[in-house]
């Protein structure tokens, strides 16, 4: 067999790289083709569900196709995860999810996909710190005596989650773990339905992200006890860290944008692009400054090593407090 010569190979080179660059303009050039969908792994009415409405209202307008999202709850996050791992490359189908993402590679010995090799990071849109809230007929009203009444009824207190892995869940893992105390977990597929319950009596307490708990919290039905964040937040200025009783406490829950692997890097500059202005347009970052998140807006490859560095923390914290599938 006779090797080409270097002069040929440099021309074959240089027109399979004009070849994809070709294909890759032309994609972003015709980019959105049509409806885009925003999978969000979690049910309506959750913290992350809020935020995708949010982003795919504004993304249709700049887009100029619509942005359906599109809630696949169930799995602990696997249904819509693995649906968007498996979806075409093409940038029509991208997935909204959070630290649970970063979580799930060291509580399951097996995934239907590999969290860094299966999808593309977009960007790192927000960080919203958990509230730890309880139902009013908890007699109490600081972290404190929450711990000092769970110790007196060890086993009989149940808490709400979005799941086993989310970062409600881990909240509350860290709790027990750094004050001594037993809950019983019950995980629920969103932070909705489990709010709902906690407001009925069923559980005594759940972690769950500012937005969505400040309206209970205002009307009485909820009492906040502390927030997960290493400083108090500006939407809840009253509710302190929960490091504040509990020394080294600090867990901050992240919101980031993802697709499947193998979409042009030019579309991924578009969808990154769009998404960040959405974030720092004044009036959304305003509405997120008041519901107490915190817009980022990284760049890909920011995200890409925030995933990884994630994926290593939690690992250690998972298996340090000795977290379980339920």
């Amino acid at each position: 067999m006779k090797l080409l010569p270097r002069c040929c190979l440099q021309i074959v080179t240089a027109i399979t790289c004009a070849v994809v660059g070709a294909v890759t303009l032309h994609a972003a050039g015709t980019y959105p083709s049509r409806a885009l969908r925003m999978v969000v792994p979690y049910a309506p009415g959750g913290n992350t569900d809020v935020l995708a409405r949010l982003i795919a209202q504004r993304l249709t307008q700049s887009l100029g196709q619509q942005v359906v999202v599109d809630n696949r709850p169930g799995g602990n996050t696997l249904i819509g995860t693995e649906l968007v791992a498996r979806a075409p490359a093409d940038g029509h189908t991208i997935l909204l999810t959070t630290l649970t993402f970063a979580v799930l590679p060291t509580l399951y010995a097996k995934l239907p996909y590999d969290a860094l090799r299966d999808f593309i990071p977009i960007t790192l849109a927000v960080t919203l710190p958990n509230v730890l809230v309880v139902h009013p007929a908890v007699p109490a009203r600081t972290l404190k005596e929450f711990i000092a009444y769970a110790r007196a009824n060890s086993g009989k207190l149940s808490y709400a989650s979005t799941g086993s892995g989310t970062s409600p869940h881990l909240s509350m893992e860290l709790v027990k773990s750094m004050a001594g105390i037993d809950l019983v977990h019950v995980p629920y597929k969103g932070g909705a339905p489990a709010m709902t319950d906690l407001i009925g009596g069923q559980v005594a307490a759940q972690f769950i992200g500012l937005p969505v708990a400040m309206p209970q919290i205002a009307s009485g039905r909820l009492r906040a006890l502390g927030v997960t964040s290493g400083k108090r937040a500006a939407a809840a200025p009253n509710v302190p860290p929960i490091g504040e009783t509990l020394p080294g406490y600090e867990l901050d829950p992240w919101f980031g944008v993802l697709g499947p692997a193998g979409i042009p890097a030019a579309i991924v500059d578009r969808l990154h692009a769009e998404i960040t202005r959405i974030l720092r347009s004044p009036d959304i970052k305003d509405h997120l400054n008041s519901m107490g998140a915190e817009p980022v807006g990284n760049s890909p490859a920011q995200f890409a090593a925030h995933l990884k560095n994630e994926i290593g923390k939690y690992a250690k914290i998972v298996k340090s407090a000795g977290i379980r599938v339920e």
